[in-house]
């Protein structure tokens, strides 16, 4: 049986990096890492600072996004990601990463940037 889909859009300041159709959605908001599946009660979750957005699409390819901070909108048809800024795991260093990360003020601009980045890294293709 395949698996329902909805829409799924992630928008950053300065652009739209997806629209498409999923049929998973992962997020981290301030009170914990969210899974999202089709017909999902509606809700509104503000994202953390440091945060990534993970999406499985229709055809079971996954990805991984940075987000920094925004919000997440879920209704029953469609997840909409509004960021403060956003970037695909795959053009990210994660050794450069880790590096920014311990050497930078935990709770910083740069340290949730990395951490941000960092995790979106690792849970590409898993």
């Amino acid at each position: 049986m395949a698996e329902k889909s909805f829409r799924v859009e992630i928008v950053a300041a300065d652009e739209e990096l997806y629209t498409g159709e999923a049929t998973f959605v992962i997020a981290q908001t301030t009170v914990g890492e969210l899974g999202v599946l089709a017909n999902h009660e509606p809700l509104l979750g503000q994202l953390v600072p440091g945060g990534f957005v993970v999406i499985v699409e229709t055809d079971g390819t996954r990805r991984s996004a940075a987000v920094q901070g925004g919000f997440l909108s879920v209704t029953g048809e469609s997840v909409t990601v509004l960021a403060e800024s956003a970037q695909w795991a795959d053009g990210i260093d994660a050794t450069a990463e880790r590096a920014a990360l311990e050497s930078a003020e935990p709770g910083s601009d740069e340290y949730n940037r990395a951490h941000s980045r960092l995790a979106a890294a690792e849970h590409a293709g898993n």
